[in-house]
């Protein structure tokens, strides 16, 4: 996978923060936060699994589980990290998209976050 796939910029499928709240709801999409591990714990989507893009790899993304038959959609704060995280989502053969506009957009949207200490478990 060359340079041009960690290119912050550029289309890839995205997905509105609306439109995530409900696939979630549903249970139709798997959430993957690819933000640094602070950003992460300050404020997130309940149920969103953590890898921060820096830490990418083959071996990595295996240990999250992801279900190869449901879709991930990969959230940064502005849209930006996860532009190259949909990339490599895809070339491992996964259906991904990014959640338009990032936590920004989902935060002006209203919608639900958790602190990391609010988690389940936590």
């Amino acid at each position: 996978m060359g340079l041009s796939q960690w290119w912050p910029f550029g289309r890839v499928p995205e997905m509105s923060p609306e439109e995530l709240a409900q696939a979630m709801e549903n249970a139709q999409v798997q959430v993957l936060d690819v933000r640094t591990g602070v950003e992460h714990r300050r404020s997130g989507i309940p149920g969103a699994r953590h890898l921060p893009i820096t830490q990418f790899s083959k071996r990595r993304l295996a240990d999250l589980e992801l279900d190869p038959d449901r879709p991930v959609v990969a959230i940064c704060l502005s849209a930006h990290r996860s532009i190259p995280a949909v990339r490599k989502l895809r070339a491992r053969g996964y259906e991904a998209r990014q959640l338009r506009g990032g936590m920004l957009a989902w935060w002006r949207a209203g919608l639900p976050c958790e602190r990391e200490s609010e988690g389940v478990g936590g």
